[in-house]
């Protein structure tokens, strides 16, 4: 009775009440794997003793990774592996402490990328569509900008004295990197040619060249504060960094890619003669050639816009690092900093793959970036490193039906059971995975941009699957809701964490409590 009424209570010790338990329970049940991974789980985590405070901090988000991408891209890995799929786990949910996070933005129930990273950098939920700034800015209204400004995580770092790095398989300058580095009144000034004349001429300056300045305006704004600037920055978006009509020049062949700025400023050259002794790259041969342990500063420009899809980058002539690549490259440059560092990474096309309809897109490039959390577990010390797994938002991306154990994820429902598609009311298969809105089914057979889906038009109704191999690359689940892009989603995502501080993501938070886990690790505001 008194063991019962410990094991009720919850004082008794772990072996103890894991052996007490045993005993009562059928061996069937005891000796089950199911059982016994589960306890042996429980137990690690319960056990686990866990610093507060940490050296480094990498902070990864899956743009667009809501809840049913997780586990849509679990079962295709599994799945791609030979195994039915849903047993297994993406690397960093086996992560000893999980939260849910709200993304509402503060003047949208449903958000959008700018306003969520702001809270994620700042500790301050803002508006849709500005970046680095509080809500009481107005969206395009440059006049607006001052005195709004936010301090960011990765501002604080550099004046901390710490290492930083912005990666993202986007454009650089696309809301969620820039976030990280910005000030601006619309998330679509990227560029000087982006911008309105007003806003030019009030003297807003473009986000690729904030991105460039970033040292000297840190440093402006901080009343002179001594500061390095960015260590490691790479993604996409080189256009915005050209000057309009003029080609790209790749070892000395030149390219039908132009740049975009109508300012004339070449930013790359600018930003090679700030750091003269950094490296600049913008194709994997450059990036491999990089030596990390000698290098300083490391700025990669690798597409004229968004960089590849993990499913397409080996079709790229220039060749892409991938997501995994480069957040490998990042650590070994940034460690060499004894202050440590901060290190933020996205995976941006998630969210494009998701936004075409595209699973297979979505889907792929989730699970790179489960690659890229596991590349950056191996090359850290976890008492010294914490790292966080999240999302921005979530997008209206489904997993329906019945289909039975193993049935492939991108496939046609099968029923537990059976051994032929099931059919809808009207007579017709359906997939399992699908969109609650968007363009609606599209196969482009050997089409290896996901993206041509936006150009063959809205799908009206239901189409006939039963000939259509749902699996392939090429295939766009079908929509309820015909709209020219399929849509983010409201509900809330997760927040994966591992190492020091991390024993603090739990239960259901702010998205802006994103940046006080990192500023609770790093001590950001200690010397302020």
């Amino acid at each position: 009775m008194r063991i019962k009424t410990a094991i009720l209570s919850g004082v008794l010790p772990i072996a103890l009440a894991s052996h007490a338990v045993a005993a009562v329970l059928p061996a069937n049940q005891s000796t089950s794997p199911w059982y016994t991974d589960a306890a042996t789980s429980t137990n690690s985590k319960a056990t686990a003793t866990t610093p507060t405070k940490a050296k480094n901090v990498i902070l990864f988000v899956g743009d667009g990774m809501g809840v049913s991408t997780l586990t849509a891209a679990r079962i295709l890995q599994g799945q791609q592996n030979g195994q039915p799929g849903e047993e297994g786990y993406l690397s960093f949910e086996t992560f000893p402490h999980t939260a849910l996070v709200k993304t509402y933005n503060v003047d949208a129930q449903t958000p959008d990328s700018a306003g969520t990273m702001t809270a994620m950098m700042s500790g301050v939920k803002s508006d849709a569509g500005v970046l680095g700034v509080s809500e009481d800015i107005e969206r395009g209204d440059c006049s607006t900008v001052s005195g709004n400004e936010l301090i960011t995580a990765i501002e604080l770092a550099e004046i901390k004295g710490m290492s930083t790095g912005i990666i993202s398989t986007a454009r650089i300058t696309h809301a969620t990197p820039a976030a990280a580095y910005a000030k601006s009144a619309d998330r679509n000034w990227e560029d000087d040619g982006d911008m309105p004349a007003a806003a030019k001429a009030a003297g807003c300056e473009d986000i690729a060249s904030q991105l460039v300045n970033f040292e000297p305006n840190l440093e402006a704004r901080m009343e002179g504060k001594d500061v390095d600037g960015l260590d490691v920055v790479m993604g996409g978006g080189r256009r915005s960094f050209l000057p309009k009509d003029a080609a790209f020049n790749s070892n000395d062949a030149v390219s039908s890619v132009e740049g975009d700025r109508t300012d004339g400023r070449d930013l790359t050259a600018e930003w090679k003669t700030r750091y003269p002794n950094g490296s600049y790259v913008f194709d994997q041969s450059s990036f491999d050639a990089v030596n990390a342990s000698t290098t300083s500063k490391l700025f990669g420009l690798f597409n004229e816009s968004h960089m590849q899809y993990e499913k397409d980058r080996g079709n790229d002539v220039a060749g892409e690092p991938s997501l995994t690549e480069m957040t490998s490259k990042a650590i070994d440059i940034l460690d060499n900093n004894s202050n440590g560092y901060l290190l933020v990474v996205e995976s941006g096309r998630i969210d494009h793959g998701h936004h075409a309809g595209s699973a297979y897109s979505a889907l792929t490039d989730t699970i790179e970036l489960s690659n890229a959390v596991k590349a950056a577990v191996d090359a850290t010390n976890p008492d010294e490193t914490l790292i966080l797994v999240t999302a921005d938002h979530s997008h209206v991306f489904t997993i329906a039906g019945y289909p039975k154990r193993g049935n492939p994820i991108l496939g046609k429902v099968v029923n537990v059971g059976e051994d032929t598609p099931t059919t809808a009311a009207d007579g017709m298969p359906y997939t399992t995975v699908g969109y609650a809105n968007g363009l609606g089914f599209h196969d482009l057979g050997s089409e290896t941009d996901a993206d041509a889906v936006y150009s063959a038009g809205i799908q009206a109704g239901r189409a006939d699957l039963s000939s259509v191999d749902t699996e392939s690359s090429g295939f766009h689940q079908e929509a309820l809701i015909p709209l020219e892009s399929e849509t983010h989603a409201g509900e809330d995502i997760s927040l994966h964490a591992r190492g020091p501080g991390s024993q603090f993501v739990h239960g259901v938070v702010e998205q802006n409590v994103v940046f006080h886990l990192i500023n609770q690790a790093l001590d950001l505001l200690a010397s302020e």
